[in-house]
């Protein structure tokens, strides 16, 4: 078994894809499962197209109306409020969507489809610097 944090850097909401750290940490590692974990409660983990950028902007935008800021009268009824509008949104939306992922490794390499990629969707409005473990399971 192997690890490393991949650290991933956010500039507010949206997709931020990071399949080629993944491709470089399990290259050459034989077979094996791949699990992907961030540390945070405020961003979450996806496996999404990453051919045609519209789709991340549709995804953002989705999630936005799903779970608009606490200054939406749609959110009053919010309670955690002090750290700004997005946060509690923020924790919400992680709590729909994964926060970890399982990807199977074949002769050093995630197996991916063609047209996916390894995302970090950060559900806060300013910077961040995220932190996600990387573990590889590899067969003895």
């Amino acid at each position: 078994m192997t690890h490393q944090l991949i650290n991933v850097p956010t500039n507010g909401q949206g997709l931020y894809e990071f399949t080629r750290s993944v491709q470089q940490f399990v290259h050459g590692r034989g077979d094996g499962l791949l699990t992907l974990f961030v540390r945070h409660t405020s961003c979450s983990l996806l496996i999404q197209e990453n051919h045609d950028p519209e789709v991340r902007v549709d995804m953002r935008e989705f999630f936005h109306r799903l779970v608009p800021p606490t200054t939406d009268p749609s959110m009053s009824y919010l309670t955690h409020t002090y750290e700004g509008p997005d946060d509690m949104p923020a924790h919400i939306k992680a709590a729909l969507l994964p926060v970890s992922l399982s990807i199977p490794v074949i002769s050093g390499r995630a197996m991916l489809g063609t047209w996916q990629g390894v995302y970090l969707f950060e559900h806060r409005d300013r910077p961040h610097d995220r932190q996600v473990v990387a573990q590889l399971l590899t067969e003895s």
